[in-house]
């Protein structure tokens, strides 16, 4: 039977679901774990076909949301990293009953640029999806690499997200091309106007992969949510900046009425 993992610890007020992104687990949270169990009950995800979780295939984000839902507490704050934030956006979206707010981090609602919206180039998400398919490792390496660059502590950031992925088996090629794929092709910029519920969108100022120009932009197109932006940090705020990350979760969890 495919079993998904999902463990609860924390001794906190609010209910807090944490949905990791592309190519790694619900270990990329440790680091920050002691800081969030007072204040939370934490949730802690591996995806479908990710980490422990392994046994699922390749899904679409409303798969994903649809294997999540039965293990959804009540009312709980959705927060999703990168991938992970769509993830959590589209819960938001289609269960709005089920969620008290939600909390994107260093993600975007349309991950591939053009024109007028910044983001990655579709061409680099292309190359990965090839480079896939001839070394594993390597383009692993690369997409984690490039999560830290440009931070103080970015070697030792870097170093830590591979030990999260090392630390359990790798997914399978076909889930992290399907990962990609959803990268490169899902825009729920619009469907998003109609979000119900308290928004933080946390986002880091050296961030390459979704770039800071992200923020006054959706601040204009969705007013009803609120934004920040991490001073130094890049892809991964929450492992580089941690006590700024999570201060600004535990005013977001105090601000929702209950």
């Amino acid at each position: 039977m495919t079993q998904l993992y999902w463990q609860t610890i924390g001794r906190g007020d609010h209910d807090l679901v944490m949905l990791h992104g592309w190519g790694l687990n619900a270990e990329v949270w440790h680091s920050i774990v002691s800081r969030l169990s007072p204040h939370f009950r934490l949730h802690l995800v591996d995806l479908p076909g990710y980490g422990r979780s392994r046994d699922f295939p390749a899904m679409d984000v409303e798969e994903m949301v649809a294997a999540l839902l039965p293990f959804a507490p009540q009312k709980a704050i959705w927060l999703g990293w990168s991938l992970g934030g769509l993830v959590a956006s589209k819960m938001a979206l289609l269960h709005p009953a089920q969620v008290s707010g939600l909390v994107s981090v260093a993600s975007s609602p349309c991950f591939t640029a053009n024109d007028d919206w910044p983001g990655i180039k579709a061409d680099t998400l292309r190359g990965f999806q090839q480079q896939l398919r001839d070394d594993f490792q390597r383009t692993v390496e690369r997409f984690l690499a490039l999560q830290t660059l440009g931070t103080q502590t970015a070697r030792q950031d870097a170093r830590l997200l591979k030990s999260v992925v090392l630390a359990l088996p790798a997914p399978d090629v076909g889930v992290l091309n399907g990962g990609l794929e959803i990268l490169r092709t899902v825009d729920i910029r619009n469907e998003m106007q109609a979000l119900t519920v308290p928004m933080l969108r946390i986002y880091g100022a050296l961030d390459g992969l979704v770039p800071r120009r992200i923020a006054p932009l959706l601040d204009a197109a969705w007013p009803q949510s609120e934004s920040v932006i991490i001073d130094k940090a890049a892809h991964a705020p929450f492992i580089s900046h941690p006590d700024s990350f999570c201060d600004r979760l535990v005013v977001f969890a105090a601000g929702l009425k209950e």
